[in-house]
């Protein structure tokens, strides 16, 4: 089944808490500065209104220093939603906390039982299907019970590998348009991307692979120049988003909003 995997109405996002600066990071930096990091989720809010999307925040929780990154513990589709089980056991039990909203917006709610795990930072949708990446946070057990359930909701998966270094298979890559992705160098001839054309990320802006298009604008990194330039050479309205505070917990643009 071909659907637009970059056409929304709706999203759901979850406010900072103040724990929110203590979210997980791979490398142990520095914590981000907590005004700054509101600043930048009210901004990504408002840029997604303005683009034409009803979008629910939900109030911060200050147990799950990392539940503002909505995308990891559901996917959301038009025809129902998924709940996932997520990697980094810190944040299973913000599964029950998002339950409640997906409920009111989606008739249908499939749910992930385990042994195995998935974050929706590792799933990639396409026009005619969606690809699982294995990585740190999704095991094959995990990725092979959600290719299960996105068949019930008429989705086919396929299943990828996530390079070492990368810490979800989208912090490597994203769509710019239906047949287009941007990619690190190290996902640039990933098999399940056979098909799509592939354009690499300018030398040291790997950080700008996480975009997120809606509709006909794609909201990137504002710290990418070059970036930036490359996609307005192909006629791609951006829409640049500070990430210097989310980037400090290892994360992007994708993952502070779960979209149908």
């Amino acid at each position: 089944m071909s659907r637009d995997p970059t056409r929304f109405t709706h999203a759901l996002c979850r406010a900072p808490a103040p724990s929110a600066i203590h979210g997980i990071r791979a490398d142990h930096g520095p914590d981000p500065d907590f005004t700054g990091l509101v600043a930048e989720h009210d901004a990504y809010v408002g840029a997604l209104r303005e683009l034409g999307l009803a979008v629910e925040v939900l109030p911060p929780l200050d147990d799950f220093p990392d539940a503002l990154f909505t995308e990891d513990v559901a996917l959301t589709f038009p025809n129902g939603a998924i709940l996932l089980r997520p990697g980094a056991p810190s944040r299973a039990g913000e599964v029950r906390h998002i339950r409640a909203s997906l409920i009111v917006h989606h008739k249908r709610l499939l749910e992930m039982t385990g042994p195995g795990y998935a974050d929706g930072g590792d799933i990639l949708r396409l026009a005619d299907r969606v690809i699982i990446g294995l990585s740190a946070r999704t095991d094959r057990t995990g990725a092979e019970e959600l290719a299960g359930l996105l068949g019930k909701l008429g989705y086919r998966a396929e299943i990828a590998d996530t390079p070492p270094g990368v810490l979800h298979f989208k912090t490597g890559c994203g769509l710019i348009d239906e047949r287009t992705i941007l990619a690190v160098p190290a996902l640039a001839d990933c098999p399940q991307f056979t098909g799509l054309e592939v354009v690499q990320t300018p030398s040291g802006e790997d950080a700008a692979a996480n975009v997120l298009r809606i509709e006909g604008t794609v909201l990137v990194g504002d710290r990418w120049s070059a970036t930036h330039a490359m996609l307005a050479a192909r006629g791609i309205a951006i829409r640049p988003l500070p990430t210097d505070q989310i980037a400090h917990i290892d994360a992007g643009l994708s993952c502070m909003s779960l979209r149908w």
